[in-house]
Protein backbone atom coordinates (compact mmCIF):
# COMPACT_ATOMS: atom_id res chain seq x y z
CA UNK A 1 0.00 0.00 0.00
CA UNK A 2 1.14 3.54 -0.78
CA UNK A 3 0.10 6.05 1.90
CA UNK A 4 0.32 9.84 2.16
CA UNK A 5 -0.01 11.34 5.65
CA UNK A 6 -0.42 14.91 6.85
CA UNK A 7 -1.80 16.79 9.87
CA UNK A 8 -2.56 20.28 11.15
CA UNK A 9 -0.47 20.27 14.34
CA UNK A 10 2.80 20.50 12.39
CA UNK A 11 5.49 18.13 11.24
CA UNK A 12 7.04 17.83 14.72
CA UNK A 13 3.77 16.97 16.48
CA UNK A 14 3.68 13.77 18.58
CA UNK A 15 0.36 12.74 17.03
CA UNK A 16 1.97 12.72 13.59
CA UNK A 17 4.65 10.33 14.86
CA UNK A 18 1.83 8.04 16.07
CA UNK A 19 0.21 8.17 12.63
CA UNK A 20 3.51 7.42 10.92
CA UNK A 21 3.84 4.29 13.03
CA UNK A 22 0.28 3.22 12.15
CA UNK A 23 0.83 3.98 8.46
CA UNK A 24 4.06 1.95 8.23
CA UNK A 25 2.28 -0.98 9.86
CA UNK A 26 -0.57 -0.66 7.35
CA UNK A 27 1.69 -0.26 4.31
CA UNK A 28 3.68 -3.38 5.09
CA UNK A 29 7.30 -4.24 4.14
CA UNK A 30 6.79 -3.52 0.45
CA UNK A 31 4.71 -0.38 0.93
CA UNK A 32 5.49 3.33 0.97
CA UNK A 33 4.66 6.03 3.53
CA UNK A 34 5.16 9.67 2.61
CA UNK A 35 4.79 12.46 5.17
CA UNK A 36 3.92 15.90 3.82
CA UNK A 37 2.95 18.09 6.77
CA UNK A 38 2.84 21.78 7.73
CA UNK A 39 6.10 23.31 8.88
CA UNK A 40 4.15 25.14 11.61
CA UNK A 41 0.89 24.49 13.44
CA UNK A 42 -2.19 25.03 11.26
CA UNK A 43 -4.98 24.20 13.72
CA UNK A 44 -8.36 25.70 12.86
CA UNK A 45 -7.59 26.48 9.21
CA UNK A 46 -10.27 24.12 7.90
CA UNK A 47 -10.04 23.37 4.19
CA UNK A 48 -8.19 26.56 3.25
CA UNK A 49 -5.62 26.54 0.45
CA UNK A 50 -2.89 29.08 -0.32
CA UNK A 51 -4.60 30.15 -3.52
CA UNK A 52 -3.30 33.75 -3.57
CA UNK A 53 0.36 33.09 -2.73
CA UNK A 54 3.01 30.41 -3.30
CA UNK A 55 4.28 28.31 -0.40
CA UNK A 56 7.72 26.89 0.30
CA UNK A 57 8.32 23.15 0.62
CA UNK A 58 11.43 21.60 2.14
CA UNK A 59 12.56 17.99 2.03
CA UNK A 60 13.70 16.97 5.51
CA UNK A 61 14.08 13.23 4.94
CA UNK A 62 13.84 10.63 2.17
CA UNK A 63 10.04 10.58 2.42
CA UNK A 64 9.34 13.56 4.70
CA UNK A 65 8.53 17.05 3.47
CA UNK A 66 7.65 20.22 5.43
CA UNK A 67 5.26 22.68 3.79
CA UNK A 68 4.72 26.31 4.76
CA UNK A 69 1.00 25.97 4.19
CA UNK A 70 -2.22 24.31 5.26
CA UNK A 71 -3.03 20.57 5.43
CA UNK A 72 -4.93 20.89 2.13
CA UNK A 73 -1.82 22.52 0.62
CA UNK A 74 0.18 19.55 1.92
CA UNK A 75 -2.13 17.06 0.20
CA UNK A 76 -1.88 18.95 -3.08
CA UNK A 77 1.91 19.13 -2.76
CA UNK A 78 2.08 15.42 -1.99
CA UNK A 79 -0.10 14.41 -4.92
CA UNK A 80 1.31 16.69 -7.59
CA UNK A 81 4.93 17.35 -6.58
CA UNK A 82 6.34 15.03 -3.93
CA UNK A 83 5.11 11.51 -4.71
CA UNK A 84 6.04 9.68 -7.89
CA UNK A 85 2.70 7.84 -7.95
CA UNK A 86 -0.71 8.57 -6.46
CA UNK A 87 -1.33 7.09 -3.01
CA UNK A 88 -3.89 4.41 -2.25
CA UNK A 89 -4.79 6.14 1.00
CA UNK A 90 -4.48 9.55 2.67
CA UNK A 91 -4.40 9.80 6.47
CA UNK A 92 -4.58 13.09 8.39
CA UNK A 93 -3.73 13.39 12.08
CA UNK A 94 -3.52 12.13 14.72
CA UNK A 95 -4.87 15.47 15.92
CA UNK A 96 -4.15 16.58 19.48
CA UNK A 97 -7.74 17.01 20.66
CA UNK A 98 -11.09 15.95 19.28
CA UNK A 99 -12.66 16.98 15.99
CA UNK A 100 -16.12 15.76 16.93
CA UNK A 101 -19.32 17.80 16.59
CA UNK A 102 -18.88 21.44 15.56
CA UNK A 103 -15.08 21.15 15.75
CA UNK A 104 -15.20 19.27 12.46
CA UNK A 105 -16.17 22.47 10.63
CA UNK A 106 -12.99 24.29 11.69
CA UNK A 107 -10.56 21.39 11.57
CA UNK A 108 -7.43 21.50 9.44
CA UNK A 109 -7.14 17.77 10.07
CA UNK A 110 -10.44 17.27 8.25
CA UNK A 111 -9.35 19.83 5.67
CA UNK A 112 -6.58 17.48 4.58
CA UNK A 113 -9.03 14.59 4.29
CA UNK A 114 -11.52 16.71 2.37
CA UNK A 115 -8.89 17.65 -0.20
CA UNK A 116 -7.86 14.02 -0.53
CA UNK A 117 -11.46 12.99 -1.19
CA UNK A 118 -11.91 15.77 -3.76
CA UNK A 119 -8.83 14.40 -5.51
CA UNK A 120 -10.39 10.93 -5.61
CA UNK A 121 -8.29 9.23 -2.91
CA UNK A 122 -9.77 7.41 0.09
CA UNK A 123 -9.05 9.78 2.99
CA UNK A 124 -9.40 9.45 6.76
CA UNK A 125 -8.97 12.10 9.47
CA UNK A 126 -8.02 10.81 12.91
CA UNK A 127 -8.16 12.74 16.18
CA UNK A 128 -7.43 11.89 19.80
CA UNK A 129 -9.97 13.22 22.31
CA UNK A 130 -8.39 14.55 25.51
CA UNK A 131 -9.96 14.36 28.96
CA UNK A 132 -9.38 13.20 32.54
CA UNK A 133 -9.08 9.57 31.41
CA UNK A 134 -5.99 10.07 29.26
CA UNK A 135 -4.61 13.57 29.77
CA UNK A 136 -2.09 12.48 32.40
CA UNK A 137 -0.99 9.20 30.82
CA UNK A 138 2.66 8.80 29.82
CA UNK A 139 1.34 8.67 26.25
CA UNK A 140 -2.08 10.33 25.87
CA UNK A 141 -2.19 8.99 22.28
CA UNK A 142 -1.93 5.34 23.35
CA UNK A 143 -5.55 4.53 22.43
CA UNK A 144 -4.99 5.87 18.90
CA UNK A 145 -1.80 3.85 18.53
CA UNK A 146 -3.43 0.67 19.84
CA UNK A 147 -6.65 0.85 17.83
CA UNK A 148 -5.92 3.07 14.82
CA UNK A 149 -4.80 0.34 12.42
CA UNK A 150 -7.89 -1.78 13.08
CA UNK A 151 -10.26 1.14 12.50
CA UNK A 152 -8.54 2.11 9.24
CA UNK A 153 -8.56 -1.47 7.96
CA UNK A 154 -12.30 -1.75 8.69
CA UNK A 155 -12.97 1.47 6.79
CA UNK A 156 -10.90 0.35 3.81
CA UNK A 157 -12.63 -3.04 3.69
CA UNK A 158 -16.15 -1.57 3.78
CA UNK A 159 -15.89 1.56 1.62
CA UNK A 160 -17.60 1.18 -1.78
CA UNK A 161 -15.15 1.26 -4.68
CA UNK A 162 -17.36 3.26 -7.03
CA UNK A 163 -18.88 6.43 -5.59
CA UNK A 164 -20.91 9.12 -7.36
CA UNK A 165 -19.90 12.76 -7.34
CA UNK A 166 -18.45 13.81 -3.98
CA UNK A 167 -16.50 10.90 -2.53
CA UNK A 168 -16.65 9.77 1.06
CA UNK A 169 -14.07 10.79 3.61
CA UNK A 170 -14.07 9.74 7.25
CA UNK A 171 -13.88 11.56 10.56
CA UNK A 172 -12.50 9.24 13.26
CA UNK A 173 -12.30 10.36 16.90
CA UNK A 174 -10.65 8.20 19.56
CA UNK A 175 -12.13 8.55 23.08
CA UNK A 176 -10.35 10.21 26.01
CA UNK A 177 -9.46 6.97 27.75
CA UNK A 178 -6.55 4.57 28.06
CA UNK A 179 -6.17 2.00 25.29
CA UNK A 180 -7.49 -0.82 27.49
CA UNK A 181 -10.67 1.13 28.24
CA UNK A 182 -11.80 1.62 24.64
CA UNK A 183 -15.18 -0.16 24.40
CA UNK A 184 -15.42 -0.51 20.63
CA UNK A 185 -16.13 1.30 17.38
CA UNK A 186 -19.39 3.18 16.68
CA UNK A 187 -20.56 4.31 13.24
CA UNK A 188 -22.34 7.58 14.04
CA UNK A 189 -23.31 10.97 12.57
CA UNK A 190 -21.77 14.29 13.55
CA UNK A 191 -23.35 15.85 16.62
CA UNK A 192 -23.61 19.34 18.11
CA UNK A 193 -22.65 20.31 21.64
CA UNK A 194 -25.53 22.41 23.06
CA UNK A 195 -24.37 25.90 23.96
CA UNK A 196 -20.73 25.18 23.11
CA UNK A 197 -18.92 27.24 20.50
CA UNK A 198 -16.00 29.54 19.91
CA UNK A 199 -15.88 33.06 21.30
CA UNK A 200 -13.41 35.92 21.67
CA UNK A 201 -11.56 37.12 24.74
CA UNK A 202 -9.95 40.57 24.68
CA UNK A 203 -6.51 41.38 26.03
CA UNK A 204 -4.43 44.55 26.01
CA UNK A 205 -0.70 44.59 25.28
CA UNK A 206 1.78 46.61 27.41
CA UNK A 207 1.78 49.23 24.64
CA UNK A 208 -1.97 49.63 24.88
CA UNK A 209 -2.94 47.78 21.72
CA UNK A 210 -6.00 45.54 21.88
CA UNK A 211 -5.90 41.92 20.76
CA UNK A 212 -8.47 39.14 20.68
CA UNK A 213 -7.94 35.50 21.54
CA UNK A 214 -10.26 32.87 20.08
CA UNK A 215 -11.37 30.48 22.84
CA UNK A 216 -13.29 27.23 22.64
CA UNK A 217 -15.95 25.80 24.92
CA UNK A 218 -16.19 22.79 27.22
CA UNK A 219 -15.23 19.69 25.24
CA UNK A 220 -16.72 17.35 27.83
CA UNK A 221 -20.30 18.37 26.94
CA UNK A 222 -22.37 15.53 25.47
CA UNK A 223 -23.89 15.67 22.01
CA UNK A 224 -27.20 13.91 21.28
CA UNK A 225 -27.26 10.15 21.98
CA UNK A 226 -25.83 8.13 19.14
CA UNK A 227 -23.68 10.97 17.75
CA UNK A 228 -19.91 11.44 17.74
CA UNK A 229 -18.97 13.24 20.97
CA UNK A 230 -21.59 11.31 22.94
CA UNK A 231 -20.09 7.93 22.06
CA UNK A 232 -16.55 9.30 22.48
CA UNK A 233 -17.31 10.34 26.05
CA UNK A 234 -18.79 6.89 26.62
CA UNK A 235 -15.49 5.25 25.61
CA UNK A 236 -16.13 4.43 21.93
CA UNK A 237 -14.17 5.32 18.82
CA UNK A 238 -16.50 7.26 16.51
CA UNK A 239 -16.42 6.80 12.75
CA UNK A 240 -18.45 9.37 10.81
CA UNK A 241 -18.67 9.03 7.01
CA UNK A 242 -18.82 12.46 5.39
CA UNK A 243 -18.97 14.18 2.01
CA UNK A 244 -17.93 17.71 1.04
CA UNK A 245 -21.47 18.45 -0.15
CA UNK A 246 -23.04 21.12 2.06
CA UNK A 247 -26.45 20.92 0.38
CA UNK A 248 -29.40 20.48 2.78
CA UNK A 249 -31.02 17.79 0.65
CA UNK A 250 -33.79 17.22 3.21
CA UNK A 251 -35.09 20.78 2.76
CA UNK A 252 -35.98 20.80 -0.94
CA UNK A 253 -39.62 19.85 -0.44
CA UNK A 254 -40.03 22.27 2.46
CA UNK A 255 -38.47 25.17 0.55
CA UNK A 256 -40.06 24.41 -2.81
CA UNK A 257 -42.00 27.70 -2.86
CA UNK A 258 -38.74 29.62 -3.29
CA UNK A 259 -38.43 28.43 -6.88
CA UNK A 260 -40.38 30.13 -9.67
Amino acid sequence: MRILITNDDGISAPGLAVLETIAHDLAGPGGEVWTVAPAFEQSGVGHCISYARPFMIQKIGPTRVAVEGSPADCVLAGLFEVMNERPDLILSGVNRGNNSAENALYSGTLGGAIEGALQGVLSIALSQYFGPGNRDLDDPFEASLAHGKDVIERIIANTPKNQPDYQLFYNVNVPPVAAKDVKGIALVPQGLRPGVGFHTEATTSPSGRQFLWIKGGNQQVQTAPGTDAAVNLDGYISVSPMRADFTAHDMFDTLGAIAT
